[in-house]
């Protein structure tokens, strides 16, 4: 079984190795191998396999200038580690470096020659094999460049834990160690390219773009955590395509059919420069012009886009390219480069005559390969292509820097660099198994490695926890996905103006390591669009939507479609293209535009206003005049007429009156929480003392002239004491009301912001609408008690208690406050407090009209009637029409009983009843006695009055058949209520002047 082993590994490394022969390797002996994976071409030529016979390996194609450097750079690293004296002294490092040609296929082959190697030695067959030459194992492999290739590499690598080291591959697939064991880069992973590329956009305000990627490990991830940072910034993909070196004609046409047609302008891609190359020539040979393209580290400065005829169409091109490394005396060794001197390298040979397009006569084949070159740039990938032209023989005196290659762009050496880091992070994970402490290693028990028996998965142990700084003075340690955290550099085209070809300008940088926000830096300034112009483009699917308009959704487009939409009142947006409009504060609202807020007007009943004016004139009107007839009643206070309205409570009922017309303005003006607190008790407590004085008034006078025969007890009941003590009471159950009110819920200051959208009301917040029912319910319940007796007072004397007067009064105080209460409820804002001062103006301009207007015009026009006299003569003659009514009721009933008792109806006899008076009135009346036979003119009852005596006549019919007896009975009862009315009427008729 061994054997059986040994012989298929040995049949697997043998066509390995023929495979590979001396041209297509570099290889050097030494204690430790290491491998090397490098594109020196680009592709392998299509060859159809038919299987009559062995298959052969196919051819590859295309040289790539810049992939000769970078295993330049490795073999460079190991001589410069080989020669130096403290980094694995008396050690020697070894290379194996092949050819992947950029394809999966051959990087496997050269993979299989390392595993091959490795396998043999682990089973220790060489007594079984006979080995006549001991080739020491790959104990690290440095490779490859492609993310597709390195995860097949690392696929199989990772079985037998043989430590990768790639320097270009990025995809953040290869950092998932479940499937990559031994895998380690010294390239950052995509997802912070990915992330920087969305940064980019988002800074240009760009949010209508279109992707292509590469249709492997590279491109695939990487577009798709391109779209999860596009998507958190609302960034829209217009079309997605995968693209690659192999597609065939019909696939890259309709991709191009894509990208004509989108409106997008922007393209972002993550390929590499071979996948994109068939895709540029096929939109260049278009001529579609005018697209901004976003590019990936791995095509950014490739040298097969990066070209002079090409940069019409991709001369707005952006891109992200690695942090530059230095690596000193690498330009030197770079020229140093022949086929005679790098006996150890295969490749290099084929590097000079691409170099000078001659052929070595030497060479492998058989005649001239016919190929030519064009010049690339800095980290560009340069090819040659065959043509129909047979080279001439090289000399192998050429100048190597009289030719401008990407081989000999050492300006910006990026890749070159991390090539350089790969081959000293293993020289260092030797390092420290070189200089291990048994009892501090990394193994078991704390063992050590032997550094002369090294194995590769001890290697890759150390290689886990590197910690060194490199020659820029920076710490290298791979993180625990095997990954080294960099920056990026961010270049953009330019046409160079000495030669035409194409430079890459730098334009800013992507610091991963700053925080979320502060990463990305752009110098607008060094920006060309198109090669020349200075201005941004526009790759929007919307024109912005200016400040005061929003983002609006159209249905069934994406959401960077949009329409712009007003911002609605009382919200604003002060930004561009803002996706929602911002609610301005309680206070404010927005402006006409809708891009800013402005404060809210403010409004109440002001006292500069015209209302609030008009409505202060009135209520110092009022008050002016309650003070001018409180000052006639002053002045005229002992006239007959200011007496007869009971002075006292006048005079209390003018002072309520003023403290009426004076509560109307606190309803004027900002409303403060005291104001609101004063106005409604004042009001309230004003018209109940104004109600109650005038129904005390009117009650007394009536009570007095509806009495018989007034006794002490009226008198004391008639008291002035006893008049303001009602007036107190009912004012009191106001007061009562009020208190309660103030104490259980308080009215205060309120700014409403619910009536009118731009308009803050200063009103204030009764507290309690109940509580104000009340006042106002008992107000009317008042004034409703007063028309009551008002009304039933209103046939006596006028010179009294003008009792139409008051009843007129009350009637528009219940009209003004039955209005009030729906122009209350149907009012807002500032015109709920005017509905209120109209309603106590008018209700108080009508009890002072009505109540004092006729006697203030009698005091100071008619004085000729505020005399004693007149005042008795309407007291008097009130007095003899109630005795004249009395009397004529009692011979009514006396005749009707005289009827029921004689029976006899046949005749109507005339009955004439005269009585003088036994005492001498003290005030004559004559015009008044002549006034009221006028008035009692054409009644069947006549009453005249004689000078010092009353006489009372009354005429009535009766039926002749009545009896004497009757007769007699009928004049006893009409002397006897004769004698009780003389009294009543002669103490009305000193009542004015009590």
């Amino acid at each position: 079984m061994t054997s059986y082993s040994c012989c298929l590994i040995l049949l697997l490394f043998t066509w390995n190795t023929a495979a590979y022969g001396p041209n297509q390797r570099a290889q050097k002996k030494g204690d430790i191998i290491l491998g090397g994976l490098f594109p020196i071409h680009f592709g392998v030529a299509a060859k159809d396999q038919d299987l009559k016979s062995r298959p052969e390996s196919v051819e590859c194609i295309r040289y790539n200038f810049r992939g000769f450097r970078w295993l330049q750079a490795m073999i460079f690293a190991i001589e410069e580690i080989n020669s130096s004296p403290t980094l694995l002294p008396n050690m020697t490092l070894g290379y194996r470096i092949f050819d992947t040609c950029n394809t999966v296929s051959k990087a496997l082959e050269a993979t299989l020659s390392f595993v091959a190697q490795n396998k043999i030695d682990s089973l220790n067959l060489d007594e079984f094999c006979n080995c006549s030459e001991h080739i020491p194992s790959t104990i690290a492999v440095v490779g490859a460049t492609g993310s597709g290739i390195s995860t097949a590499v690392a696929n199989l690598l990772g079985l037998f834990y043989i430590p990768q080291v790639s320097y270009a591959s990025s995809s953040r697939l290869l950092s998932n160690k479940n499937q990559f064991k031994s895998f380690l880069r010294t390239i950052p992973n995509d997802e912070h390219q990915a992330t920087a590329m969305a940064d980019i956009i988002e800074y240009f305000r760009w949010n209508w773009v279109g992707t292509i990627a590469a249709d492997d490990d590279y491109g695939r991830p990487g577009i798709e955590k391109f779209r999860e940072e596009a998507e958190e910034r609302d960034i829209c993909i217009d079309f997605s395509e995968l693209i690659s070196q192999y597609s065939d004609e019909e696939e890259i046409q309709q991709v191009v059919e894509v990208i004509q047609n989108s409106t997008a302008r922007v393209i972002v891609v993550f390929s590499s420069g071979p996948d994109l190359e068939p895709l540029i020539k096929e939109i260049v040979r278009r001529n579609i012009t005018g697209k901004i393209w976003l590019a990936s580290e791995a095509w950014a400065s490739s040298s097969l886009i990066a070209m002079p005829e090409f940069f019409r169409v991709i001369g707005s091109t952006i891109g992200f390219a690695l942090k530059a490394g230095q690596i000193p005396g690498f330009r030197e060794f770079l020229q140093k480069v022949h086929p005679k001197k790098s006996t150890n390298n295969g490749f290099a040979k084929e590097f000079w005559e691409e170099t000078f397009n001659c052929y070595l006569p030497d060479g492998s084949k058989n005649s001239p390969a016919s190929t030519s070159f064009h010049k690339g740039h800095e980290e560009g990938l340069g090819a040659g292509n065959g043509t129909s032209a047979f080279r001439p023989p090289c000399t192998g005196d050429e100048n190597i820097t009289s030719v401008e290659t990407p081989y000999m762009d050492y300006t910006h050496l990026r890749i070159s660099y991390n090539v350089y880091l790969a081959v000293y992070s293993i020289a260092h994970a030797l390092q420290d198994i070189y200089t291990c402490t048994p009892g501090k290693g990394l193994f078991t028990n704390g063992s050590c490695a032997d550094i002369k028996k090294v194995e590769a998965w001890q290697v890759l142990k150390h290689l886990r926890h590197l910690n060194f700084t490199n020659n820029m003075g920076e710490q290298v340690d791979f993180d625990e996905f095997g990954d080294l955290v960099g920056n990026y550099s961010i270049i953009n085209w330019h046409l160079s103006p000495e030669d035409g070809s194409v430079i890459f300008e730098e334009v800013g940088h992507y610091n991963v390591y700053a925080k979320k926000g502060e990463r990305l830096f752009i110098n607008e300034n060094k920006i060309l669009w198109g090669g020349f112009s200075k201005e941004v483009p526009f790759s929007n699917c919307s024109r912005d939507c200016l400040p005061g308009t929003r983002k609006g959704i159209i249905e069934g487009e994406p959401t960077c479609c949009f329409e712009c939409v007003d911002c609605p009142d009382g919200e604003y947006s002060d930004e561009t293209d803002a996706s929602a409009c911002d609610k301005c504060p309680e206070d404010y609202w927005s402006n006409e535009n809708h891009t800013s807020c402005i404060p809210k007007q403010i409004e109440f009943l002001a006292w500069t206003e015209p209302f609030g004016i008009a409505l202060t004139l009135f209520a110092v009107l009022g008050i002016f005049l309650t003070s001018f007839v409180l000052g006639v009643f002053t002045k005229f206070r002992n006239t007959p007429i200011v007496k007869a309205t009971n002075r006292e409570l006048s005079y209390l009922l003018l002072f309520s009156l003023l403290c009426c017309f004076s509560s109307s303005l606190f309803f004027i003006g900002e409303p403060q929480n005291w104001t609101c607190r004063l106005r409604q008790p004042a009001f309230g407590i004003s018209f109940v003392l104004c109600i109650s004085c005038i129904l005390v008034k009117t009650n007394r006078v009536l009570l007095v002239f509806e009495a018989k025969i007034p006794t002490s007890l009226h008198r004391k009941w008639w008291g002035l004491n006893l008049q303001f003590l009602l007036v107190f009471l009912c004012t009191f159950v106001q007061i009562v009301i009020c208190v309660i009110w103030l104490y259980t819920a308080p009215p205060s200051s309120y700014r409403n912001h619910e009536l009118e959208d731009e308009i803050i009301f200063i009103t204030c917040h009764e507290g309690s609408l109940m509580a104000l029912g009340f006042l106002i319910g008992y107000t009317c319940l008042l004034a409703a008690i007063c028309f009551f007796f008002a009304f039933k007072s209103r046939k006596l004397p006028e010179n009294f208690n003008e009792a139409k007067f008051i009843t007129f009064s009350m009637l528009i105080f219940f009209i003004v406050w039955i209005s009030f209460i729906p122009a209350y409820a149907s009012t807002y804002g500032k015109f709920v407090s005017a509905v209120e001062v109209i309603a106590i103006l008018a209700a108080s301009f009508g009890l002072l009209a009505c109540i004092f207007f006729n006697k203030v015009y009698i005091i100071l026009f008619k004085p000729s009637r505020n005399t004693i006299e007149e005042v008795r003569c309407s007291t008097a003659a009130h007095a003899f029409k109630v005795a004249a009514r009395a009397t004529l009721r009692r011979s009514n009933v006396s005749r009707k009983r005289s009827n029921s008792l004689g029976g006899s109806t046949g005749s109507t006899p005339s009955s004439s009843i005269s009585s003088k008076s036994n005492h001498e009135d003290p005030f004559p009346l004559p015009a008044c006695a002549e006034r009221q036979r006028q008035q009692q003119r054409g009644c069947k009852q006549k009453v005249s009055f004689g000078s010092g005596t009353v006489t009372l006549s009354l005429s009535f019919e009766e039926p002749q058949k009545n009896a004497m007896a009757n007769r007699n009975a009928k004049r006893r009862n009409s002397l006897e209520a004769q004698n009780s009315d003389d009294s009543l009427m002669r103490h009305r008729a000193l009542l004015p002047l009590q």
